[in-house]
């Protein structure tokens, strides 16, 4: 029998040996930990250093994940934007809970996050919409986000009818589009280690205080 084409997933690894997270080196501040963490993916140049992970499910537990941007983060949670009839909105506007994972693989680190969801207020989704560049403006005035479509003719048809609409003035924030914000309930801090074990620090929130533990690997 000939061999398969096809890469042995059973072999492919990476040994994680780059470096540790200690208990005192978490500290009792996970949102600190998360600004430092995410700083010095920024600095190592990982690229995409907000991109992360974020997984809904519809109101009968259906669940569904996709890549999006991290665009603000504080103490009240993690602001990600979007299309309020896409498919992650529909499942937010029956099930609003979401967990939202970012993977900075060159630096061996993982955060992930669990939190009631809500959306952020109008005035907020109107600034960002307004640092946008053009381009991307248009394409969310136009994309119907997550529905069935001819083809990318019907799509392209779309955007240029978006851009006569705006031709020589700027471009509304469609009331079907804004964003997110994932509350910090539960956050959780991975570092990779060699042979597997790895450290994890958990934290959930209780009123304004956190309690953190370790996990097994």
């Amino acid at each position: 029998m000939d061999a398969s084409p096809f890469p042995d997933l059973r072999r492919m690894r990476h040994e994680y040996a780059e470096a540790g997270l200690s208990e005192d080196e978490a500290g009792d501040d996970p949102v600190l930990l998360f600004e430092r963490w995410l700083g010095q993916a920024i600095d190592a140049g990982v690229p995409e250093p907000n991109a992360m992970a974020v997984a809904t499910a519809s109101e009968d537990g259906r669940p569904s994940s996709r890549i999006v941007l991290l665009k603000g983060f504080d103490a009240t949670g993690m602001v990600f934007f979007s299309g309020y009839d896409s498919r992650k909105g529909r499942e937010l506007k029956a099930n609003p809970r979401a967990a939202a994972t970012m993977l900075w693989h060159p630096l061996q680190r993982q955060v992930r996050v669990e939190g009631t969801v809500t959306r952020v207020d109008p005035a907020e989704s109107d600034i960002y919409f307004a640092s946008r560049p053009r381009g991307a403006q248009i394409s969310a005035a136009a994309s119907p986000q997550s529905r069935t479509v001819a083809d990318r003719a019907a799509l392209e048809g779309r955007r240029a009818e978006v851009e006569r609409m705006f031709q020589g003035r700027e471009v509304v924030r469609p009331e079907g589009w804004g964003g997110y914000r994932i509350a910090l309930d539960v956050m959780e801090f991975w570092q990779g280690r060699s042979g597997r074990f790895h450290d994890r620090i958990h934290y959930v929130r209780r009123g304004d205080a956190w309690d953190r533990s370790r996990l097994a690997p």
